[in-house]
């Protein structure tokens, strides 16, 4: 049987969900659809003693938290994205005692955490609203001519929560000229030039970016004098 690679995580005892169904190495029972890796080889739970645990799919943060603190035992539950490369949480295994007592925790302060989710909530609108008006306000500090709808769009697109775009970046975060304008550059790329059109006539993307850098930067230059709205027009090759 193919070895298995053993993801690289040391903190709790950890089961695989593998990506093809796998036979136990001790007992031959299977297809598996969890196992743990013991010497590169799969053993199903029962042969490694967590045959008797129960499965909590990710997704509620205080039943995950709760339910491992009261269960003795307990494990995490990876399986291995082959999109992203890498291994990612897909729940845990814990004891089902443990569990019922962790969902009679959570059952007794689930208005108190409403509650609470719902101020955070609150809080993290509000922060984003002043960080995407800060954004905007180093747009046009940088690039004065750029409108100023213009600079609160690439402010809340680039500042998303969780989107993964400069603005949610250290730099970003900390609005960096480099950062901003990071930002600014990628939405002229979208919005002012043919960029999109050329990669979906199947022009490769560092080949589409070299034949309107021109473009991009024609725009930047009007944006970084103020009152310059530089519009161009890119011939498509």
């Amino acid at each position: 049987m193919a070895r298995l690679a053993t993801p690289p995580f040391r903190t709790a005892l950890l089961v695989i969900q593998p990506v093809r169904r796998r036979h136990c190495a001790e007992c031959r029972g299977g297809p598996l659809s969890m196992v743990v890796v013991e010497d590169g080889a799969a053993r199903c739970l029962d042969c490694v003693d967590l045959g008797h645990l129960v499965f909590l799919p990710r997704g509620d943060t205080a039943l995950t938290r709760r339910s491992r603190e009261e269960s003795a035992l307990s494990a995490v539950v990876m399986r291995f994205n082959r999109r992203n490369g890498r291994y990612e949480r897909q729940g845990v295994l814990v004891e089902e005692a443990g569990l019922a007592r962790a969902e009679a925790r959570c059952l007794a302060d689930a208005e108190a955490r409403r509650r609470r989710r719902v101020r955070d909530a609150a809080r993290r609108a509000t922060e984003d609203l002043r960080f995407t008006a800060a954004f905007a306000a180093e747009i046009r500090r940088l690039f004065p001519g750029c409108p100023e709808a213009r600079a609160r769009d690439i402010a809340a697109h680039a500042s998303v929560r969780g989107s993964g775009r400069v603005g949610r970046s250290a730099a970003g975060r900390a609005l960096s000229e480099g950062a901003v304008t990071s930002a600014v550059v990628a939405s002229v790329r979208h919005v002012d030039t043919p960029y999109d059109q050329l990669l979906m006539s199947g022009v490769a993307r560092q080949e589409a970016r070299r034949r309107i850098a021109g473009a991009v930067e024609t725009v930047l230059g009007g944006w970084r004098e103020a009152g310059v709205e530089g519009e161009v027009e890119v011939e498509v090759e």
